[in-house]
């Protein structure tokens, strides 16, 4: 499994705005893509504007190649991409360890 970790900044003030849509994005266009196998989603207490976003996907080509060259891609973006201040930082990452 593969571990999608974005770093999201979103603009002042529209936290419950981009609350709504990025649970709406995950839901209607993220959890139905080949290789989806779960997420995770934190905002910060001390940056409200910063979000971390956890995507599980069964191999890197599902996110990098399956996903992000389909149009599927373009849905999710119309759907956060309003809300972003700057670009996300996305990097992708395997399980080393995990506790019981």
């Amino acid at each position: 499994m593969i571990l999608e970790l974005a770093d999201i900044r979103i603009h002042p003030g529209q936290q419950a705005a981009f609350d709504e849509a990025i649970q709406r994005g995950l839901s209607t266009v993220i959890r139905n893509a080949k290789g989806f196998q779960g997420f995770k989603v934190n905002k910060g207490i001390e940056n409200p504007e910063r979000y971390i976003l956890q995507i599980f996907w069964e191999t890197l080509e599902d996110h990098t190649v399956g996903f992000r060259e389909s149009p599927a891609f373009a849905e999710w973006r119309a759907i956060v991409g309003p809300f972003f201040a700057s670009p996300p930082v996305v990097e992708h990452f395997t399980l080393l360890a995990k506790s019981a």
